[in-house]
């Protein structure tokens, strides 16, 4: 390495080194009170501890962990929750644990994480990979930055037992993965916070122990009884709350549903969801395809077509005749936004074996940043119960996604292409697929009973906003706020 370099490098890992303990506490702290613990926090201190306990008991540690999610959704703060843990509660000397940006180390010096990483080992600890005999951690934000973080990562993982990795960045991180790097890597991927993350970190209101199993249950295995015992626990323990339990769920559905919003008012919640939509499209979408500058005005244009989409899929032929460009690009576009994690889509469903033309559906991730864009463009109404609907439509589709992604079922997802087919047909690991209807205002019972009849389904589900949980034949009804807890 030129000794040029290797002066920047080593410098650069210094101030790293020394200047985490304070941003750690800066961006932990809110009036000297600590933030609370998401979910993802306790399985990645969990594998710490198993690293630090090591190999030679017996355990199998799980010491390359990879973070994806979409921006804003609180990948940082776990890496400084866990950073907080290991120097003040396992009192790991400061020097053992290395914090960086991919982002900033790429703006600033132009190198990799591997240069650092090398740096950190040779530099500080006057040692080699392979030779090293002390446990070192090593959290690494924005790795999709460094297009070549996960060679970088099988170097690491393959030379020394003794490195604990942390690597956050887009959900493109998934994409990136190589395969040998793949069968290394624990993946743990963060999504906006759900409703129960909600009243813990908001309210300190924990639900009751299996609620979400117990709703999961209902849905997939029609365990009507179990779930109905839960959600008057349930209920009981939101009487804590200041306001109606429906009040705070309508208050998380349109600008609380990150973590970083929680505190805000609308306003100040939708105009930062914004920002971070912003930088989404500048700095995540642009690190994952070199589309031309005059493109960024055509995602933000599709963007805002999503948002402002009252139901229905659009193909991609239709989407770029609206705007003016070709259906290549729009399809380019929309397979980087999901990337991202920005958006996602809802395929028709075609049956066994069959091909449908139908066009796809798209959600956000979160139902708040569909509203943001609505309050942003005037056209955010939430008197009215079809954009209510909208936005339930999206909380269901998005929930029901992160179910597919971190528990694998439902095993797939679809919409049902049929003229007023049901929002959602879902397939279990037995293939029998479940109608779903989002159901608000006057909707009757008719499309889920001709769904149930056509798919030959054993039940239906109608998430609405009844009061609670009720059966009615072979229909369940779920209120919204009750699923929200899944």
């Amino acid at each position: 390495m030129e000794e040029d370099k290797k002066e920047k490098l080593l410098n650069y890992t210094r101030s790293k080194l020394a200047e985490a303990p304070q941003l750690v506490k800066n961006n932990l702290e809110i009036d000297g009170d600590k933030l609370k613990f998401r979910r993802g926090y306790w399985r990645l201190k969990k594998y710490a501890d198993d690293f630090l306990l090591g190999e030679s008991l017996g355990n199998i540690t799980k010491r390359l962990v990879l973070l994806p999610g979409l921006r804003g959704v609180g990948k940082t703060t776990l890496v400084y929750q866990i950073y907080d843990y290991l120097i003040n509660s396992k009192k790991i000397e400061q020097e053992r644990i290395l914090y960086f940006s991919a982002d900033e180390l790429k703006a600033y010096l132009g190198e990799n994480i591997l240069d650092v990483i090398n740096t950190f080992i040779e530099e500080i600890h006057d040692t080699t990979l392979v030779n090293l005999d002390k446990e070192l951690f090593i959290l690494v934000d924005e790795a999709h930055f460094d297009k070549k973080w996960s060679e970088a990562a099988k170097v690491v993982f393959d030379k020394s037992k003794k490195i604990f990795l942390i690597f956050t960045g887009s959900s493109a991180l998934n994409f990136e993965m190589n395969v040998d790097s793949a069968r290394r890597i624990t993946k743990e991927t963060l999504f906006p916070i759900n409703f129960s993350e909600y009243l813990i970190l908001n309210h300190n209101i924990f639900p009751p122990k299996g609620t979400a199993e117990a709703i999961r249950d209902l849905i997939f295995n029609n365990k009507v009884d179990s779930a109905i015992r839960i959600e008057k626990q349930l209920l009981n323990k939101v009487l804590k709350l200041q306001k109606p339990l429906k009040k705070e769920f309508e208050d998380f559905l349109i600008f609380k549903g990150f973590p970083f919003s929680m505190k805000m008012n609308p306003a100040e919640a939708h105009s930062k969801i914004l920002n971070m939509t912003e930088r989404v499209v500048e700095k995540d979408v642009f690190s994952i395809k070199a589309f031309n500058t005059d493109t960024r005005n055509t995602i933000t244009r599709i963007l805002t077509f999503l948002s402002l989409q009252s139901a229905g899929g659009i193909s991609d032929s239709k989407l770029a005749k609206r705007l003016g460009t070709s259906p290549t690009l729009v399809r380019s576009i929309l397979d980087v936004l999901e990337k991202t994690h920005l958006v996602f889509n809802v395929k028709p469903y075609g049956g066994a074996g069959k091909v449908t033309n139908k066009p796809w559906k798209y959600y956000f991730l979160s139902s708040c940043i569909n509203s943001a864009f609505r309050f942003k463009l005037g056209s955010f109404d939430f008197k009215s119960r079809e954009m209510f609907g909208i936005l339930a439509e999206n909380l269901v589709a998005s929930y029901l996604v992160r179910m597919k992604e971190t528990l694998n079922s439902p095993m797939s997802i679809f919409y049902d292409p049929e003229e007023e087919g049901v929002d959602f047909l879902i397939k279990n690991t037995n293939e029998k697929i479940i109608p779903i209807e989002v159901g608000f205002g006057n909707k009757t019972t008719s499309q889920i009973r001709k769904a149930i009849k056509k798919y030959k389904s054993d039940y239906g589900i109608v998430i609405c906003d009844c009061e609670s949980i009720k059966q009615e034949g072979n229909i369940i009804f779920i209120p919204l706020t009750t699923f929200a807890f899944v």
